[in-house]
């Protein structure tokens, strides 16, 4: 049964880790989309980090059917941009384009700004948040040791219809508190980790209408390929650990995250 990797990025996957496998004849991109249907991954979505990586996920969007983008600057290049306003319309305009369908990853991480990097990561982030509104696009969500925050500019700013929160790093209670949000929950091969208890149980209490896979590739690689690569043809590894976190059989699974990505990003084809 197909799935869709709900966020990838093809080009730091390139230029950071390669294509395994990928002779010098061979597009590293479509290699890449390649694998990931041999293993069942037929659709993914592409996720830029600043602008010239969101206009590139755009671009491939148009050229390949298998690929839907998404367009945001990152929280941590929130505070190094030169212009942040400049930026922001950029990614603006960006997210008009008809296979654009998610405005991130965007949020809110101190981990590597600082406090300093703060309250232009607030700034940016608020101005997703009314992008997504403005064009109907589903708002993607980077929290990293930030849930109060990201609850808290949620709240004051009103969630667009449609939110996503990206590599779910949570505990079962702050999952439910996104499930009554009607928030959607994305889980990443973190999940397969022996020490993610806290993610296995906020799996199983997430309604499958609200829940989708992803790799953040060529991060966060499940195991037992942990330290190398990630990509998406690794995807049904995590399916399989969330299967088994929520007793549930895989095909069925894979089914209902396929409903629910054609209901957040729309249709590929």
């Amino acid at each position: 049964m197909p799935v869709f990797d709900s966020h990838t990025h093809l080009d730091l996957t390139i230029q950071e880790a390669g294509v395994p496998g990928a002779d010098g004849d061979t597009d590293p991109v479509q290699a890449l989309i390649a694998a990931a249907a041999k293993n069942g991954i037929d659709r993914l979505v592409q996720v830029g980090v600043d602008v010239e990586s969101s206009r590139w996920g755009a671009d491939l969007a148009d050229r390949n059917q298998a690929v839907l983008a998404a367009v945001a600057l990152h929280p941590n290049d929130a505070p190094r941009v030169s212009d942040l306003d400049e930026s922001l319309r950029r990614i603006e305009a960006l997210a008009a384009r008809p296979r654009v369908r998610g405005i991130g990853e965007t949020g809110m991480d101190t981990f590597r700004t600082g406090d300093d990097g703060q309250a232009a990561q607030e700034t940016s982030f608020r101005a997703h948040i009314q992008i997504a509104k403005q064009h109907g696009k589903a708002l993607i969500i980077h929290d990293r040791d930030a849930h109060a925050d990201v609850l808290r500019i949620l709240d004051s700013e009103g969630a667009p219809d449609t939110v996503v929160l990206h590599c779910f790093s949570g505990d079962a209670e702050f999952a439910a508190e996104c499930v009554r949000r009607g928030y959607h929950l994305s889980f990443a091969g973190t999940v397969t980790f022996a020490s993610a208890g806290n993610l296995r149980e906020a799996a199983a209490i997430t309604p499958p209408e609200l829940m989708m896979v992803e790799t953040d590739a060529p991060y966060l690689t499940p195991v037992p390929h942990r330290g190398r690569p990630n990509a998406s043809y690794l995807i049904p590894i995590t399916v399989r650990a969330l299967a088994a976190a929520r007793g549930a059989d895989v095909d069925e699974l894979c089914a209902q995250i396929s409903a629910t990505g054609e209901r957040v990003f729309g249709p590929w084809h």
